[in-house]
């Protein structure tokens, strides 16, 4: 008993003596499939409307932009995987930023765009291009021609390929988006209901009506499966096991079943959406947003002028006296020490004392000056060299012309004996 006392005293002894380290916080990262779901307060205001843009309009235009990206995901042929993906994107990118400022047509191409590069099965920008334009001129009820290559086709091609940058921007690069199209098969199959065709084929398709809605920025994907299944064996009186629920299977409550069917069917009884009248309602809104931009930009840009008026040529004169007075103060250098070697011992520790940044900078100036230095004595070699061979030059050019009047005063001598 004593020694496991002495032990106990000792171990508090030890625990009161060493103080406890404290421990460091750092900041992670976590990317998960349920990051995808947004958080209820982003639901209450989102950035559309903040600009002004009213709930109906805006959910006008997430249900139009979708069909958008449904009809032209058909016409490229894409699989169904692709042109979910391609609405979910879109569906993320108008809860970050505003209708208003970002059409709505172009980041639907922007999102398929991206979509079918993720799902590996990529689809060129110009195809993209003439589906779109054909849905316009279906939608507008027009005679169908096609897209003609000019200066507004290379401008509407640069504006996807900035709309898929920006949506991937505002996405965090986290393009995972996990589908319930492939649960709804594995809970049929669990419930035995796989060779029931009408109710696979009825889940599958309210499910791709949801893509329309934001229940999958609220809720996860087996929450969704449930309830579509659950949908579709109401509309066809198909039982399903109750004692327990079925859905307690895939741990899902009866509340979330529940609120996602609802989502799911106020949206066939809403009125069939007008695309003129959403177009206007923006542009509107958009040339609003332009106004006040400029509005705004035009008073900074006068309240900076006024910030340069007010500073007055006697601050700037006050500042400079206060530089030069600054660097007076300073202490002048010290001189060096008689001894050489003090000297250089110094020197070698200063040196050891600087930062690298220091010493680098340090050697790149002297190496300047070196090069200044370098520079100028060629300068002078150059110099030199021509005026010696400018002197060369015409010291030959005297010799040859004392040659030649030495030749002609001989030449004269000997005709002068001749003629004599």
């Amino acid at each position: 008993m004593s020694t496991t006392n002495t032990t106990v005293q000792n171990q508090a002894k030890t625990s009161t003596t060493t103080p406890a380290k404290p421990q460091k916080t750092y900041g992670k990262i976590v990317l998960t499939l349920y990051n995808c779901l947004l958080p209820e307060n982003v639901f209450k205001e989102t950035p559309s409307q903040a600009d002004g843009l009213d709930v109906e309009t805006e959910t006008d235009l997430r249900i139009l932009g979708c069909e958008m990206i449904q009809t032209a995901g058909i016409l490229l042929k894409l699989p169904q995987v692709a042109m979910a993906t391609g609405q979910i994107y879109l569906q993320r990118f108008y809860y970050s930023k505003s209708f208003v400022r970002y059409p709505m047509e172009t980041m639907a191409m922007g999102s398929i765009y991206l979509a079918s590069k993720v799902e590996e099965k990529p689809c060129r920008i110009r195809d993209v291009l003439n589906v779109f334009h054909h849905i316009k001129q279906v939608r507008a009820q027009k005679n169908i021609s096609p897209l003609i290559v000019d200066q507004n086709y290379i401008e509407l091609k640069n504006q996807v390929i900035k709309a898929e940058r920006r949506i991937l921007k505002e996405l965090g690069f986290c393009v995972h988006v996990k589908h319930p199209h492939k649960l709804i098969v594995v809970y049929l199959q669990l419930l035995q209901y796989e060779k029931n065709r009408q109710l696979m084929q009825m889940a599958w398709n309210y499910m791709n009506d949801a893509l329309r809605t934001d229940v999958f920025m609220r809720f996860p994907p087996e929450t969704i499966a449930c309830a579509c299944i659950y949908l579709t064996a109401r509309k066809i009186s198909l039982p399903l096991p109750n004692n327990p629920h079925w859905f307690l299977l895939f741990k899902v409550t009866e509340e979330d079943i529940r609120e996602v069917s609802i989502r799911i069917l106020q949206l066939y009884k809403r009125p069939k959406v007008n695309p003129e009248e959403l177009e206007s309602k923006v542009d509107l809104l958009r040339k609003v947003y332009q106004a006040n931009k400029h509005i705004q930009a035009q008073k900074d840009r006068e309240s900076k002028a006024e910030e340069k008026k007010v500073e007055s040529p006697t601050a700037s004169t006050s500042k400079e006296t206060n530089r030069r007075d600054s660097k007076k103060e300073k202490s002048p250098k010290t001189p060096p020490l008689s001894s050489k070697y003090h000297s250089s011992h110094k020197s070698k520790k200063e040196h050891r004392s600087r930062s690298p940044y220091e010493r680098k900078r340090e050697y790149s100036s002297s190496s300047s000056k070196r090069h200044k230095s370098r520079s100028r004595d060629r300068e002078l070699d150059r110099s030199r060299e021509r005026s010696r061979m400018e002197d060369k030059r015409g010291r030959g050019m005297s010799r040859k012309y004392d040659d030649y009047d030495r030749s002609k005063s001989s030449r004269d001598g000997r005709d002068d004996k001749r003629k004599h």
